[in-house]
């Protein structure tokens, strides 16, 4: 059965069929062929992989991603930062990144970032004399950082599949996220140095005022999400839904730059990225009770301890195969997948949950921009305007300045750990 299930897997993976689908047509004729039990039980396994709480804050951080980047709220953020940061020796860059940073923490979403950001930033980079290249791979790798900084998707996924307190992997991903931003930061300003690369005229303490009391509102999303929780004064699933009507209400009534028309469009299309992402996760479900009842991880975890893997090998071997899982689907697909078979492994040698949920998700991030078929990739296209080759060619730096963040991020637990350990204590 586990056979069949892997072969038919790969199969639809590689003639490119959508990965929820290949997920359930490979659960579905594996475990009708192989098993006696009633097809009704895989039905009932996907309903009961979307049946949970911490899954209902999906579609608001999604809804409140797609009303910022409509609503005029990334635009002043991009304002702000650049009126703070352009003046410096790669300001531009800098802004592009921290722009980034910022919008990721109050959307959750990379794509989404790639869009609101490079769209705004791309035209300024080239005029300011960044190469296509540099250009391309900084927006198109600093908008991961958005799987990271939290509210992060790929988080709330890793949490409900496995049980983790997603408040704590939202403590755990601002270090890792940080790291990533400061990683970017120091390679873009390197390149401005050896690339001779002008800098922006130094702005006036009236026109960083002025821009400051511009994006005041913009700004109080990842004070709410992240003071709310951290205060205790809701959970990682309320302060969606906070975050959701917070934007709306700004975006409409504050700056005007959506009316009911466009926040109907904007609420459709954001229905239309819960529902696939639903999908994937109730396929995900499915497939990962199937590997439970085919007893994999058990069996690998045996191979493990008679082969005498370490905690440092076994962590090493997860970043191998999820960043090449991540050349070929999306993070959020490749956490899906490898969580059933690598977490219970995780779990029997002494990896922390939460610092694995980290790593899970830092490769995710990476996943998002790793040629062949990173989403990134696709997403910056249209945007920039330049040929695929181009673009791989551009974030290729980049691919190697975030693996070795990702290779500190896997061997020093206390950078993700600090923040989840002060706030629940012993718990973590």
């Amino acid at each position: 059965m586990i056979a069949t299930l892997f072969l038919l897997l790969f199969l639809m993976l590689l003639f490119a069929a959508p990965v929820f689908v290949a997920l359930s047509f490979s659960s579905l004729m594996s475990f009708g062929f192989f098993s006696n039990m009633n097809l009704m039980v895989i039905m009932q396994r996907m309903l009961g992989g979307i049946d949970k709480f911490s899954l209902i804050s999906v579609p608001f951080f999604i809804l409140g991603a797609n009303v910022m980047k409509n609503g005029g709220i990334a635009n002043r953020i991009l304002i702000w930062v650049r009126v703070w940061v352009g003046h410096l020796r790669g300001g531009i860059a800098f802004s592009t990144e921290v722009a980034c940073m910022f919008f990721g923490a109050v959307s959750g979403s990379s794509p989404a970032t790639v869009v609101a950001i490079g769209g705004l930033m791309y035209p300024a980079l080239k005029r300011n004399g960044y190469h296509d290249g540099f250009a391309t791979g900084l927006i198109t790798s600093s908008g991961s950082v958005a799987l990271l900084i939290p509210p992060s998707i790929s988080a709330i996924i890793y949490g409900a599949v496995t049980g983790v307190s997603v408040g704590a992997l939202f403590m755990a991903g601002v270090g890792a996220g940080l790291l990533y931003g400061l990683f970017y930061l120091c390679y873009s300003a390197w390149y401005a140095y050896k690339n001779k690369i002008p800098q922006d005229k130094r702005t006036s303490w009236k026109e960083r005022g002025k821009a400051t009391k511009e994006a005041a509102w913009a700004l109080g999303i990842p004070v709410i999400i992240m003071g709310g929780i951290y205060g205790g004064i809701f959970t990682p699933t309320e302060a969606s839904g906070v975050s959701a009507v917070y934007a709306i209400l700004v975006s409409m009534f504050i700056y005007r730059e959506m009316d009911f028309k466009k926040l109907l469009k904007t609420c459709i299309d954001s229905a239309e990225t819960t529902a696939q992402v639903m999908m994937l996760l109730a396929a995900a479900s499915a497939f990962g009770w199937i590997l439970t009842v085919g007893q994999v991880p058990q069996a690998l975890g045996n191979w493990l301890a008679s082969a005498n893997v370490t905690r440092v090998t076994f962590l090493l071997l997860t970043n191998v195969i999820l960043l090449i899982a991540g050349m070929f689907i999306d993070g959020s697909s490749a956490i899906i997948i490898m969580v059933p078979l690598l977490y219970p492994l995780s779990i029997r040698l002494g990896v922390n949950p939460v610092h694995y949920g980290v790593i899970m998700v830092a490769n995710a991030a990476i996943g998002m921009f790793t040629p062949p078929f990173g989403m990134n990739l696709f997403v910056a296209q249209p945007i920039t305007g330049n040929k695929m080759i181009a673009i791989i060619r551009g974030v290729m730096p980049f691919v190697f300045i975030s693996i070795i963040a990702l290779i500190i991020i896997t061997y020093w637990s206390s950078l993700s750990l600090f923040l989840p350990r002060l706030v629940y204590g012993g718990m973590i």
